[in-house]
């Protein structure tokens, strides 16, 4: 293969042409024939056994062709990128497909690459940086977080309150007739959780063990099931039983228990010490995340749109994934926010473009400080990421290359060049800015209100299966000559 008419174009492209000798092409073709003469019906012959002459015959010599050239493309821009040195973003795509007299096939592609950087100021950069003041008040709301996570249920001889578990059989109905999926026994019900439809969970409050009644509630106008929607239901509810949660006393045992300390005041100190580091980390975090945000805002480079786009497209994937660990999928999400895919996505693109500028600095203060990784911190990184995923430093390295490793470290010292020399300054107040990112956070709510939807009051969450496509960067897909002649001139072929 020869690379030839290599051209640097606007917005961080590069076009060339591949060429592919006769023997090469050759190959290919005959490797296109194999591939499709099973496909292929001629009369006189067993299928899938005629020659490839007779068939060149029928259908031209160049039949084919397509299929040669679509399976030598990237063959061809493997070997073009790795003569040429090329840092290729996105899938290339195949401009023109030539077979000359000599039966020399000759690939033009153009392909987005890393664009060129200038960079801006990155040092003694300003920004504001939050001041770390931890109040005994998070301490004891921490404190009682780790009582709830102690305590017990047990039953209780009392009428039902809130934040109690009532354990309950109920049977709907709509008009007197009971209805699909309104029947349950022994349910157990946080009173106050929100998990029945609404008003459902206030009647049961006041019920004691063995007492019965009618419950009546409407459902939802948006109620997943139409034929349930905005009707009136009464549900026949008998509560079984009543739990409550029992807290272990706020005491020296209680620190004990749950800690390492003798006493609660030591188990509160070390509370404290553990919030505090974690409320620096985050302040740092966001105060480095600034710093960072203005170095990539100074620098200059032509950014091709397909980096932007693989952006877009990983956002998409990171939401999807963190929507699943709540049993949602971002096809769900989105349809109760109201937003379609397209909508959604175009609405990363602002925060796309800022990781890419980010990935930019970052990668050329890394080339400009002369920033090198030892094997000594490569297999350090390893072992982190091998304790951190609970598997083998060995099973860390067949999943991630050294180079990518390498890149993560060498991204990690440049940022940390820019947050060393960075300028903190007093943190002024400003309104939250709204993003369409779908965090944790965001993603429970949106859970939360997907589960209501499906309670009649209890059915059953179900997470959508995830689809996967994989995007490989080869030429389109030209059109299969064979198979449409086959089609046209002989309607019995297979």
């Amino acid at each position: 293969m020869i690379v030839k008419n290599v051209e640097k174009k606007e917005k961080s492209t590069v076009s060339f042409d591949v060429l592919c000798d006769a023997a090469e092409f050759e190959k290919a073709v005959n490797g296109a024939y194999l591939k499709n003469k099973s496909k292929i019906f001629v009369q006189g012959f067993r299928k899938g056994k005629a020659p490839r002459m007779v068939i060149e015959g029928m259908y031209g010599k160049d039949v084919f062709y397509d299929d040669a050239a679509d399976d030598l493309a990237p063959v061809a821009f493997a070997f073009a990128v790795e003569q040429e040195k090329l840092r290729t973003v996105g899938s290339p795509a195949v401009k023109a497909v030539d077979v000359s007299d000599d039966r020399e096939l000759t690939l033009s592609f153009v392909t987005a690459v890393w664009p060129e950087v200038q960079l801006g100021e990155y040092k003694g950069l300003e920004a504001p940086k939050a001041k770390v003041d931890v109040t005994d008040e998070q301490v004891d709301a921490d404190v009682e977080a780790a009582r709830k996570r102690n305590s017990r249920i047990v039953t209780v001889e009392r009428p039902a309150k809130l934040e109690d578990t009532a354990v309950i059989d109920y049977e709907g109905s709509v008009d007197g007739v009971p209805f699909d999926g309104g029947k349950a026994e022994g349910q157990n019900l946080v009173l106050g959780s929100n998990t029945f439809i609404p008003g459902f969970e206030d009647q049961v409050v006041g019920m004691s063990a063995g007492e019965e009644r009618d419950i009546n509630v409407t459902f939802p106008e948006d109620y997943h099931e139409k034929s349930l929607a905005g009707k009136a239901a009464v549900f026949h509810v008998k509560c079984n039983e009543v739990k409550e949660n029992q807290l272990p006393d706020l005491d020296d045992e209680f620190a004990k228990d749950i800690s390492e300390f003798d006493t609660l005041a030591e188990y509160k100190a070390s509370v404290k010490e553990r919030l505090t580091k974690a409320a620096q980390a985050e302040a740092d975090s966001a105060y480095q995340s600034a710093l960072i945000e203005q170095a990539g805002d100074n620098i200059t480079a032509e950014i091709p749109e397909a980096m932007v786009e693989d952006q877009m497209d990983n956002m998409m994937r990171e939401y999807d994934q963190n929507l699943q660990m709540n049993g949602l999928n971002l096809e769900l999400y989105l349809k109760y926010l109201g937003q379609d895919v397209k909508t959604f996505r175009e609405q990363c693109r602002p925060t796309a473009e800022r990781r890419v500028r980010t990935d930019l600095v970052l990668d050329k203060i890394a080339e400009v400080e002369n920033i090198a990784v030892s094997d000594e911190e490569i297999d350090a990184e390893y072992d982190k990421l091998a304790e951190q995923y609970g598997m083998t430093a060995e099973q860390v390295k067949n999943a991630l290359s050294k180079d990518i490793i390498a890149g993560d470290v060498k991204t990690r010292k440049a940022a940390q060049i820019i947050f060393d020399s960075g300028v903190p300054t007093e943190p002024v107040e400003e309104k939250a800015e709204k993003k369409p990112a779908a965090k944790k956070a965001t993603a429970k709510k949106a859970a939360k209100k997907a589960e209501e939807a499906e309670e009649v009051p209890e059915a059953e969450k179900k997470p959508a299966a995830k689809k996967t496509t994989a995007k490989k960067p080869a030429a389109k897909k030209p059109a299969k000559k064979a198979e449409e002649a086959e089609k046209k001139d002989d309607p019995k072929a297979e």
